[in-house]
């Protein structure tokens, strides 16, 4: 099952399952590096398989969140591909293509010339959205699209059709959910030239609550480059 979200007006939802947290989160006192690791990302029928070598870390379970997801990410020269599973949910996912801000899903962030001390995004900086379901007659296919970054400075340009993938199998207690973003779909991406870039991701689930990078949805992560994390583009596991 596949689909393509057209552009639409987003936000991130505010996080019902938040707990009371300390005046500071205990993650912005801290700039997080990270390795995303090269792996073949060739798409399939049924999306991607990525090692448990992929693995990205949720810096914020030092701030008391939930660890709910697995999330698994790497590169090739081609783009940038993933793998979330959700686990530990007793209803389906909500998903509406009309009420995005709202939907469960996987929201990610990336700046492909990182540029940690700007505010407000540039070409560079996407914010990309799966939705595990949401599309299709009966709101049953995974949906994906570019969406725009509020007090953006300038807008990434738009991806060529068929340059964003996605793909979602239901499970008992939640989901599988899998996209590759082609380097076509990333404004400035050029893994040789710029192997270091600027990332957040945030699962949203209305029922499990935020699980995100480093900081929660009460900062303004979904418009504030200089809020996300770093990463560098390395060679496979053995690097």
């Amino acid at each position: 099952m596949s689909g393509v979200l057209p552009l639409a007006l987003g936000s991130l939802p505010l996080n019902a399952a938040a707990k009371p947290a300390p005046l500071i989160d205990p993650t912005f006192l801290f700039r997080f590096e990270l390795a995303i690791r090269r792996h073949d990302c060739t798409w399939s029928s049924s999306g991607l398989e990525l090692p448990p070598e992929c693995r990205i870390p949720c810096f914020a379970t030092l701030s008391g969140q939930r660890e709910f997801a697995d999330v698994r990410m790497a590169w090739e020269p081609g783009g940038i591909g993933f793998v979330v599973e959700v686990s530990g949910k007793q209803a389906p996912p909500w998903c509406r293509d009309s009420r995005l801000e709202d939907s469960d899903g996987f929201h990610f962030w990336i700046d492909t010339r990182c540029s940690p001390g700007i505010h407000r995004a540039t070409q560079y900086c996407h914010r990309f959205l799966f939705m595990p379901a949401g599309g299709g007659p009966l709101k049953s296919q995974p949906m994906t699209g570019l969406m725009p970054i509020n007090r953006a400075r300038q807008n990434p340009k738009s991806p060529p059709s068929g340059s964003i993938q996605v793909y979602a199998k239901m499970r008992a207690d939640g989901y599988r959910l899998s996209g590759r973003i082609a380097a076509t779909a990333m404004t400035g991406f050029d893994s040789e030239q710029y192997p270091r870039v600027g990332l957040y991701y945030a699962v949203i689930d209305r029922e499990l609550g935020w699980q995100t990078l480093t900081l929660s949805g009460d900062y303004a992560v979904a418009e504030d480059p200089s809020l996300w994390g770093e990463a560098v583009l390395v060679a496979g596991a053995g690097a």
